[in-house]
């Protein structure tokens, strides 16, 4: 089963893991056969929110959301149950400085 590993970091904390030390993980993930894909983003001041209402399209800078810990990045991870999900997410290094949290990911239920 597929979980996503959505990575949050709050502003003091957004460079406090090397690349480098970030590769090393997705490499261990690459040779076990459990990573997907994932990928880190550019800070939050970067974003754009998309919001459709009524047939009118609106832009936010920025996320919609005002947290004090903000989407850093993600790792689609795949994984037997949740429990090896939660030990494959404990890995990830700036969980050291942030917040992992898991989700499953889900098929459209469509023909």
């Amino acid at each position: 089963m597929k979980y996503l590993c959505l990575v949050y970091l709050d502003a003091e904390h957004w460079n406090a893991c090397s690349d480098q030390v970030c590769m090393d993980y997705v490499h261990a993930l690459q040779a076990s056969q459990q990573l997907v894909g994932g990928e880190p983003l550019h800070p939050t001041h970067t974003a754009t929110t998309v919001r459709v209402r009524g047939g009118q399209v609106t832009l936010y800078d920025g996320p919609f959301a005002e947290t004090k810990e903000m989407l850093a990045g993600f790792y689609l991870v795949e994984a037997k149950d949740l429990n090896e999900a939660i030990r494959i997410a404990s890995g990830i290094p700036p969980a050291k400085f942030g917040s992992i949290e898991v989700r499953p990911v889900r098929a459209l239920d469509a023909v």
